[in-house]
């Protein structure tokens, strides 16, 4: 199991991830708390969007979803800023992480061959201009719509310090993560 674990995390670090480790899943802390800040709108995602509160699905059922995983491909990125408040650097930098996202994911389908595997980004969403959720139609690429970690309420940053992962990357900088949760077919 343990070159199977190094050449995920190897993979991920190699399509540009920062830092990159496995995780099980049941040391995964997830906080209802941190889902109920969804509701306080603060990316102002919130009902917005078919991976977002309260669309995405009750706190309970994405728990139970994602705890029928045993391991987690933690990732994160980390992207220099001019300052603490540049804004565009934020949405840029986010815009580079989705990419790195979509790479490890890649690898993780086609390299891996994982077919079963639950991925989690940063945020929500932005795959489309406009959600079909505004709409009230069905997501038009459900195979490219990903739920955030914050969505499952996992405490991001209890994962990042149980992995070795620091939350902090210093001053003027911004980190996003994403977390593939997987069960293993080379156990």
């Amino acid at each position: 199991m343990e070159p199977f674990f190094s050449n995920l995390v190897q993979d991920a670090l190699a399509v540009k991830a920062d830092h990159a480790a496995i995780v099980e899943v049941d040391k995964i802390k997830f906080v209802e708390d941190f889902r109920k800040a969804c509701e306080q709108n603060v990316c102002r995602k919130y009902n917005t969007n078919w991976v977002c509160p309260p669309a995405v699905g009750h706190f309970n059922e994405l728990r139970e979803r994602a705890c029928r995983y045993k391991y987690g491909l933690l990732f994160q990125t980390v992207h220099q800023m001019k300052s603490s408040f540049d804004w565009n650097g934020m949405v840029a930098a986010k815009k580079i992480h989705d990419r790195v996202f979509r790479a490890i994911l890649d690898k993780v389908k086609n390299k891996h061959h994982m077919q079963n595997f639950l991925p989690l980004n940063a945020g929500a969403c932005e795959f489309c201009a406009r959600c079909a959720y505004l709409d009230k139609e069905p997501c038009r690429f459900p195979e490219e719509a990903f739920a955030s970690v914050e969505a499952y309420g996992i405490d991001v940053i209890h994962l990042e310090k149980a992995c070795g992962i620091p939350y902090y990357n210093g001053k003027n900088t911004v980190s996003y993560v994403g977390l593939i949760l997987f069960n293993s077919e080379k156990e």
